[in-house]
């Protein structure tokens, strides 16, 4: 971080102008959906920073060709992109497994690997912050997770298998992440698809409400048209049965959200893997978004390898997360690249509001850490892309070796200095909102 802090003045116009650049054209196109996105996010500060990744890659931005740790090889991995502490999660594996893992890739790219770890201390900061932890407190948690972090890479990279390095499943995870899955095992196919859909005249349907948007004929032949073409883009292990990927009905939504907001989206509902009713499948098709990283890693090797933002969001995820979503693939429509991935019932995100335990924090966030290190090290050569043609996690190793004590350091200043940053740059935002001062709001 500068030793020279801009005046709030200034700071309040970088970030109008930030948000100009990330934001412009969807909030000229929805500004309702942006008024909803920014009163959420001046909720909090760590609900700002959750929807500000465009502002904190514009800050790291000086880093770019360099700094500790990044070489030819660490200064280009497959990264999150958005690595903070509430996008981890539960899913279920390609092999019917509840898996406890690092989830929302819509933000994944090629770059430096400390990015991701700074995005997740400051998170870790902010968090505990909001706990009224002590800076000491934070500095402990932070280390924690750089230990854990540390430790996991260096396992991967001397050879340690899946038998050693167990990924977060119902007989290996405790505490939080236990507690997320035991959460995720109780829902039910049923109950996701009674809280979305009805049965018409013997037959499921999309029910009215509830975001719900009845499409005209010509978009839904769009939508239609577009999911022809992700079929081509799913591995044949998906398309087990012909009638899986019927269609049995599609509605429009629009995205809210703090990531979200103003990018159409889609649910298709699908026949399933049998006639049960109890057994169809809700996809979701929407408007993939250029990730904030990119626009500060000017590799043009890497931004050509995409076709468009939706093939980018699905190879990166089948990079970073292995046995992904079956159901995952992309699309194109209107010109715009989409995600299509499963509305999944058995999906449910780390819960902060209950870990208040000093201990339970620190299983937590080490949990996290050796998270994270696997996300990395899956990414490389051996994920089936040649994007990053080389093994991640030796890369990482080697270049933590060379200056142990450093690396917690590094992530621990960075943590509280990005962390003070983000609740002053809170308030900025929140008085810039409040005042009129947002364009097109």
């Amino acid at each position: 971080m500068s030793v020279t802090q801009p005046t709030v003045a200034e700071r309040g116009e970088h970030i109008l102008a930030v948000f100009d650049t990330a934001f412009g054209e969807l909030l000229a196109a929805d500004p309702a959906a942006f008024r909803v996105k920014f009163r959420k996010m001046a909720g909090s500060a760590f609900a700002f920073y959750r929807g500000t990744a465009c502002l904190f890659y514009s800050d790291l931005e000086k880093e770019a060709q360099g700094g500790p740790y990044l070489d030819e090889r660490t200064g280009r991995v497959w990264i999150h992109g958005d690595l903070h502490a509430e996008n981890f999660g539960t899913y279920m594996d390609a092999n019917g497994r509840l898996i406890f893992n690092v989830n929302d890739f819509d933000e994944a790219y090629v770059g430096p690997f400390t990015w991701d770890l700074k995005r997740l201390a400051a998170s870790l900061a902010l968090i505990g912050y909001a706990k009224a932890l002590s800076d000491e407190q934070i500095t402990t948690g932070v280390r924690i997770c750089a230990a854990a972090y540390r430790e996991r890479i260096h396992a991967l990279a001397t050879g340690a298998g899946e038998d050693e390095v167990p990924p977060f499943t119902l007989e290996t995870a405790d505490g939080a992440l236990l507690g997320a899955l035991r959460a995720a095992r109780a829902q039910t196919r049923f109950g996701l698809l009674d809280s979305m859909t009805e049965i018409r005249d013997f037959e499921r349907r999309f029910a009215a409400g509830g975001g719900a948007i009845d499409l005209d004929a010509a978009t839904r032949y769009k939508v239609l048209a577009a999911f022809d073409g992700y079929l081509e883009t799913l591995p044949e292990a998906s398309l087990v049965r012909p009638d899986s990927y019927r269609v049995k009905d599609v509605v429009g939504r629009r995205g809210i959200g703090i990531g979200s907001a103003g990018l159409p989206s889609y649910n298709i509902l699908l026949e399933g893997h049998s006639d049960a009713l109890e057994n169809d499948v809700v996809i979701y098709l929407k408007q993939a978004q250029t990730p904030a990283v990119s626009r500060h890693v000017t590799d043009p090797a890497v931004r050509e390898y995409f076709r468009h933002e939706g093939h980018r969001t699905v190879i990166s995820q089948r990079a970073l997360q292995a046995h992904a979503d079956p159901w995952l693939g992309w699309a194109e429509l209107d010109g715009a690249g989409q995600l299509v991935a499963e509305v999944s019932p058995y999906a449910v995100d780390l819960d902060w509001s209950d870990i208040d335990d000093l201990d339970e924090i620190a299983a937590t966030v080490a949990d996290l850490g050796r998270a994270t290190a696997t996300m990395h090290a899956a990414a490389d050569e051996s994920s089936g892309q040649s994007l990053v043609p080389f093994s991640t996690e030796r890369a990482i190793d080697a270049a933590i070796a060379a200056d142990e004590e450093g690396f917690a350091d590094l992530l621990v200043d960075f943590a509280h200095a990005y962390g003070a940053r983000a609740r002053a740059d809170h308030q900025i935002f929140v008085d810039l909102f409040r005042n009129g001062r947002i364009p097109g709001l």
